[in-house]
């Protein structure tokens, strides 16, 4: 069986655990963990068609739920570390409030989060357990019908997502992080891969996930800021967050247009015996096949 038998029960693993740890005040950690690991199964549920395979419905409907409480803390941790490592030389009042104001609402968000966990706790757990009891029977299962078409389930949606990230060619801060869900998605697919290494191009997928998530969470910043910093006059904080976030921008727009420019051809080739427009290069190929075994 070409997809890997740990990578795709870890998450499972990990949330069934999580959720028995998570209780009052959850630490950044264990709410990076808890979003990261949601994702990671939903993306391998969808992928391989899990859904269609004997895994509840209502397992999705509350993991998203979660997932989305989580992020709201997850954001105002990562704002928070953002905004500490700023030094500004004039305007500490305006620095302090911007801290205080991001507690205050980390502190809310993680007691929304939690009471959530509590609720959901026992039962998500269960079903938790038989989600990783079907993907353990099926993945295992080899040479049958429901393993290949498993297979052939996330060599199709990994075919897809590569030739959508082609389009759209002009990318802005208006479509840069809808492209980045689709590039995380991908890489989670391709990771699912049992593979000695992984390509280059699914490394490349993660550095551009990174860069947009980090430009993502700056402007989110600077919109805070704009609405906590209201003071009469220029606002130097202010500023500044505008000022990196433009910085974090163009970084990550440059990566994304980079990974169209090696890997995915978006327009008619002028050398002859190029790759077509539309049709991923090898690297994007290889890691593909590496579902499919």
């Amino acid at each position: 069986m070409p997809l890997n038998l740990p990578r795709l029960v870890k998450p499972v693993k990990k949330l069934r655990k999580l959720l028995r740890k998570i209780d009052s005040d959850p630490r950044p950690d264990q709410v990076h963990d808890l979003r990261t690991n949601i994702r990671r199964f939903e993306a391998a549920c969808e992928a391989l068609v899990l859904e269609d395979a004997g895994v509840p419905k209502s397992v999705f409907r509350e993991l998203d739920s979660l997932r989305k409480r989580a992020g709201k803390v997850r954001d105002m941790d990562v704002l928070t570390e953002f905004a500490s490592a700023i030094r500004p030389k004039d305007e500490p009042e305006c620095h302090v409030r911007l801290l205080e104001h991001l507690g205050a609402r980390r502190q809310k968000e993680a007691a929304k989060l939690c009471a959530a966990v509590r609720r959901h706790r026992r039962k998500m757990r269960k079903k938790l357990g038989r989600a990783f009891s079907r993907i353990t029977s099926l993945v295992r299962e080899k040479g049958t019908a429901a393993v290949r078409s498993a297979a052939a389930n996330a060599t199709a949606a990994a075919s897809r997502l590569s030739a959508e990230l082609a389009v759209p060619t002009q990318l802005n801060k208006t479509n840069l992080h809808p492209y980045r869900l689709k590039v995380k998605e991908l890489q989670n697919i391709l990771l699912m891969a049992e593979a000695p290494s992984r390509p280059r191009f699914v490394e490349d997928l993660g550095d551009v996930k990174d860069a947009i998530g980090e430009w993502h969470d700056w402007e989110e910043l600077v919109e805070i800021g704009s609405e906590v910093l209201d003071h009469d006059g220029k606002c130097f904080l202010r500023a500044e967050l505008k000022r990196i976030a433009e910085r974090k921008y163009e970084h990550s727009l440059g990566l994304a247009h980079k990974l169209i420019r090696s890997y995915l051809p978006t327009s008619q080739p002028k050398k002859k015996n190029a790759t077509p427009a539309g049709v991923p290069r090898a690297p994007v190929l290889e890691a593909i096949a590496q579902l499919a075994g």
